[in-house]
């Protein structure tokens, strides 16, 4: 009996066991499976509040291109850009603004080269251009004093409607009556004596470009097209006399400076000689190339003599004086401070 009694017991004791462990793997389940319910609830929820954003970034992003197709629709030539791209370089005499011919042609001896880039403008392109005498020529006002502020902050720049122009004694017009380099878009149009073909470069004559100019293109000058007879202008623009000065001439000691500085600079000159440079000087000079506030600053007749103004053709400073009369005395020439610098190395 009590063998029967202990062995019953002892089942019992099993059975409870079984069961106790039994339980708890069923909790361990359970919460295991509570845990991984949490894990796929939150993912479930991350990945339809990404949906949802997504969503919303696409439904304002094209609210915003509905918005920016219309408002080009309704100004369209307002904001339509062409980005454009110089296909060369001018390499002229004029090594600053100053003394830069304000129209082409008037210094014949005015002489650049137009390299190119070979990216863009292979050399066959040239082929023909030599049978032509003179060429137009596209380009930038590239050393606009505002031009940074133009391109980069348009709507920040204020063009003026009229300028001063220099035959007027500084008397204002609009800026589309006149050729003047501060424009809307700073593009300036001129012709040139095509003088030879090398490559990828083109010799130049004529010209008033200042060196370092970007080239945007280059046309045939056509005379039955381009050369319009009867074609009428303002009285103000055919006045030349008011720029024309009365006289050039030089100083005694001019010779044996320009024969100095000549050596330095003859082997990448765009002129044979020191007395063809001179004659240059001699025509740059024939236009009073001073500014409208350096003509117009008042000044005594007894030191008009005394204030030297400066030219720089090829990088030599050529020092001049201007009397009351238009009388123009070239005093010296000497190299500018950028050969001075190339010299001494």
């Amino acid at each position: 009996m009590s063998y029967t009694t202990a062995a019953l017991a002892f089942t019992l004791t099993l059975v409870s066991v079984s069961a106790t462990v039994s339980l708890y793997r069923w909790r361990r389940r359970r919460e295991d499976l509570e845990l991984r319910i949490k894990k796929l609830e939150k993912s479930l929820g991350s990945a339809t509040e990404k949906s949802a954003s997504e969503r919303r970034g696409r439904v304002k992003a094209q609210q915003a291109l509905r918005e920016a197709l219309a408002q080009s629709e309704s100004h369209e030539v307002h904001n339509t850009i062409y980005p454009m791209r110089p296909i060369g370089t001018i390499q002229s005499c004029f090594s600053t603004r100053n003394g830069t011919p304000r129209q082409p042609l008037l210094v014949s001896l005015a002489r650049a080269c137009l390299v190119f880039d070979p990216a863009l403008v292979p050399p066959a392109s040239l082929e023909g251009l030599g049978e032509y005498s003179h060429c137009w020529i596209l380009y930038v006002f590239h050393l606009n004093t505002d031009i940074e502020k133009l391109w980069r902050k348009p709507s920040q720049s204020k063009i003026k409607a009229k300028v001063r122009v220099p035959r007027l004694n500084g008397e204002r017009k609009g800026v589309f009556a006149t050729r003047s380099p501060h424009r809307p878009c700073p593009i300036g149009l001129t012709v040139a004596k095509v003088e030879e073909i090398q490559k990828d470069k083109v010799l130049l004559s004529g010209v008033d470009l200042v060196d370092g100019t970007p080239v945007l293109d280059i046309k045939p000058y056509l005379p039955y097209s381009d050369s319009i007879q009867g074609a009428s202008v303002p009285n103000w623009v055919k006045e030349d006399c008011i720029l024309a000065v009365d006289s050039v001439s030089f100083s005694d000691t001019f010779s044996s400076s320009i024969t100095t500085c000549w050596k330095l600079i003859e082997k990448k000159s765009l002129y044979a000689s020191a007395d063809e440079f001179k004659s240059l000087i001699t025509q740059v000079l024939s236009w009073d190339i001073r500014s409208m506030s350096q003509r117009n600053k008042p000044q005594d007749t007894s030191d008009a003599d005394s204030i030297v103004y400066h030219l720089i053709l090829e990088g030599l400073d050529v020092s001049y004086v201007i009397d009351n009369e238009s009388n123009i005395l070239v005093q010296d020439v000497s190299l500018s401070n950028n050969l001075e610098d190339v010299a001494g190395t």
